[in-house]
């Protein structure tokens, strides 16, 4: 059984960001919905970089996320 530890997590969007304290056995896309944030539209990114096809169900373990981190869904208004 892997090890579980907390990682901070800075969830939001272009409107609100909110810091909450994740199991490392948490999903992204898990951590998206329980801050109420739309991910189906925009770009979601974890520390900068974007995700790709199936990152979303993967946990902060599989992803070797360790402490800190930014999960951000970003919105591109159509005239920006």
């Amino acid at each position: 059984m892997a090890e579980v530890y907390v990682v901070r997590v800075t969830v939001g969007n272009n409107v609100q960001k909110e810091t909450k304290d994740v199991p490392s056995t948490e999903t992204l896309r898990t951590t998206l919905e329980n801050a109420n944030i739309d991910y189906t539209r925009g770009i979601t990114t974890l520390d900068g970089s974007s995700l790709k096809a199936g990152d979303m169900d993967k946990t902060y373990a599989e992803l070797g996320i360790t402490g800190r981190t930014f999960l951000l869904n970003v919105v591109k208004a159509d005239n920006a």
